[in-house]
């Protein structure tokens, strides 16, 4: 039998609503202070977290998950969301279109470190 894998957990339905109650909660209060929510792929270029992060820190050298596509460019599950909100941000030129952008972001994070009690 497959089993779950170390330091990830399972989201049952008898604690999922704990879950969206919390998320919710916070999407409120940050819209009403008005605060957007932006959403980025969940895997990027790797380079992106190498500049972002810093090319020897132990996330980037130790704790990423990386693959090679099909093309062979270098792509990595999401370790942290700066990078990304960073990118999408220049990239759409949010800047432009609103000088004083107020964002928020919610979503998983993919790295390989021993699991601590309560993550």
């Amino acid at each position: 039998m497959y089993r779950r894998l170390k330091g990830t957990k399972d989201i049952l339905p008898d604690e999922i609503y704990q879950w969206q109650y919390i998320e919710n909660k916070i999407r409120d209060h940050l819209e009403r202070n008005n605060y957007q929510e932006i959403r980025t792929p969940v895997f990027e270029v790797t380079e992106l977290f190498a500049r972002g992060i810093g090319s020897d820190t132990d996330v980037v050298s130790k704790e990423m998950y990386t693959f090679t596509d099909k093309g062979d460019a270098s792509l990595t599950l999401r370790p942290e969301l700066t990078a990304p909100v960073m990118r999408a941000y220049l990239q759409n030129n949010l800047g432009q279109i609103n000088p004083v952008t107020k964002l928020y972001y919610i979503g998983s994070l993919f790295r390989q470190e021993r699991p601590q009690k309560g993550r």
